[in-house]
């Protein structure tokens, strides 16, 4: 073989080795993920986080083909679990399911946050909404709806109570955020969690309360509550024959609680189409749609871009709310 022709051979040799190691990188790359993927839900099992976080982990774990599990890191109002996602390696095997409070309300909340909501996270995509529902005690207050509710308000300035979860949650932020819209008076009475709902089925003081749908539907069926409104923008799949307050006279009004799935900052690009594409599948799902409305929760599967323009809503809103209710972080 002449000299030229060998070194031409060797060059396309050459040439041939860069490109398959080229497509072998671009092929490592692109082939997240290629190991098990964790979930932090930054509150305790059993909650609405939670339950939101296992279905779509479930799924999740399917279409990616690898362990999707569920690490909880419950303390602070969820920003314990949300602190260690914002330091986490943004490699898209440590993602957050957040909700509310640690993405808008606990800014306002608390004197010192550990992470920047806006700068530290990377949005995958809004995943759920779960409505809140007004509901009365009938035998504490005696009204048959959401405008005998307001009227018997307005009627009796700092005469009724209403029960929450505790300070500074989406349950007691719905009631305050109702005060200032349609000028009405109500005295708060925080409770340590779900006991909430004991104190209003006993009748402790206490006449009405903004709870998830999921804990209080049986109830209301039961007759032992009575549902006035729900506090989305547009009625819940769980209870469509119960109006939205915005449709009874508050536009404006919705303070739901809700749950996206975001990474550390900065998630490679890929990682953050593959995510949005595979979650935004699963939540439009007829199956998992049904399963979710079950637990009172309405898909969403919004864009990246959409939960960064709705968490900074969401914190801007908030904000005023918090600081008239004078709420504390517990």
């Amino acid at each position: 073989m002449r000299v030229g022709t060998r070194a031409a051979a060797l060059l396309v040799c050459a040439a041939l080795l860069g490109a398959a190691q080229v497509t072998a990188q671009t092929t490592a790359q692109n082939a997240y993920p290629s190991r098990q993927v964790s979930i932090v839900v930054g509150f305790s099992a059993g909650g609405s986080t939670d339950i939101v976080a296992r279905l779509l982990a479930e799924e999740l774990r399917k279409s990616l083909g690898q362990p999707v599990v569920i690490e909880y890191k419950p303390g602070a109002g969820g920003n314990i679990g949300a602190a260690l996602v914002a330091k986490a390696k943004p490699d898209g095997y440590t993602l957050l399911m957040g909700s509310v409070g640690p993405l808008a309300i606990n800014a306002s909340l608390y004197a010192s946050m550990p992470y920047d909501t806006l700068r530290d996270f990377t949005p995958i995509s809004l995943a759920v909404h779960v409505p809140n529902l007004l509901v009365v005690n009938p035998a504490m207050m005696p009204v048959d709806s959401f405008a005998e509710f307001v009227a018997s308000l307005k009627a009796n300035p700092g005469k009724f109570f209403f029960a929450s979860t505790g300070s500074g949650t989406s349950s007691h932020l719905s009631g305050e955020l109702l005060k200032v819209m349609a000028g009405v008076d109500a005295t708060h009475v925080p409770y340590k969690g779900a006991v909430a709902l004991n104190g209003l089925l006993a009748g402790e003081h206490v006449h009405f309360m903004f709870a998830t749908i999921p804990s209080v539907i049986q109830l209301v069926r039961a007759g032992r509550l009575r549902a006035l409104a729900v506090t989305t923008k547009t009625r819940s799949a769980a209870v469509p024959e119960v109006p939205t307050i915005a449709e009874l006279g508050f536009p404006e009004f919705e303070a739901s609680s809700w749950f996206a799935l975001l990474g550390p900052t900065p998630l490679p690009r890929e990682v953050v189409i593959r995510l949005h594409a595979e979650l935004a599948r699963i939540v439009r799902e007829p199956a998992l749609r049904d399963r979710l409305a079950q637990q009172g929760a309405d898909s969403v599967g919004g864009t990246p871009e959409e939960l960064a323009a709705y968490m900074r809503a969401e914190t801007v809103k908030w904000a005023p709310i918090v600081k008239l209710s004078s709420a504390k972080a517990d």
